[in-house]
C-alpha cells in the first residue's frame, strides 16, 4: 500500500485567502488536526496545525480576522507518490510533524499524511499477519 492509499479519501485544505477561524472549522469538521493551505492551482504553500493554534492562543487576536497565510508553517516538508511509508514516518519522527502533505511533481495536493494513518496501516498489518499464524497454529 502506498501512502496516498493510507490517507483519509479527501484531504484537508484551505485556500491562502482563508482565515484562522476558517481553518480551525475546517479541522473540527473533518475532525483533523491540520490542514493544508493552498494557492489557487491547488500547490501547497504551507500547512496549520494545532501546533500554529497553540501559538496564537498565547496572544490577544481575533481569530476571524487573521489570514492563515500569517501564522501558517512554512516552508512545509512533502511527500510525494514515490514516498514509502518507512521513509514518511522516519521524517515525521525526525523532526516532530504529525502530518505530511503529499504532492504531484507541481507541488500541487494529493493528499495529507497523518501519523494516525501510518500507524492505523501498521495495526492493520500486524493484525493480518497475526490472524495469519493463528490459522498455522490450528
Amino acid at each position: 500500500m502506498n501512502i496516498l492509499e493510507m490517507c483519509d479519501w479527501e484531504a484537508a485544505a484551505v485556500p491562502l485567502e482563508a482565515t484562522v477561524e476558517q481553518a480551525i472549522r475546517t479541522m473540527l469538521d473533518r475532525q483533523v488536526g491540520a490542514v493544508a493551505v493552498i494557492d489557487e492551482n491547488r500547490r501547497v504553500a504551507g500547512v496549520f496545525t494545532e501546533r500554529d493554534l497553540l501559538r496564537l492562543s498565547l496572544g490577544e487576536h481575533e481569530l476571524r480576522k487573521i489570514p492563515v497565510r500569517q501564522v501558517m508553517t512554512a516552508p512545509v516538508e512533502m511527500a510525494t507518490r514515490a514516498t514509502t511509508a518507512g521513509e514518511a514516518l522516519a521524517t515525521m519522527v525526525e523532526r516532530h510533524y504529525r502530518h505530511l502533505p503529499i504532492v504531484d511533481d507541481n507541488g500541487q495536493l494529493l493528499g495529507m499524511l497523518s501519523i494516525r494513518n501510518l500507524l492505523q496501516a501498521r495495526i492493520d498489518t500486524l493484525t493480518h499477519q497475526l490472524d495469519q499464524v493463528r490459522l498455522v497454529v490450528r
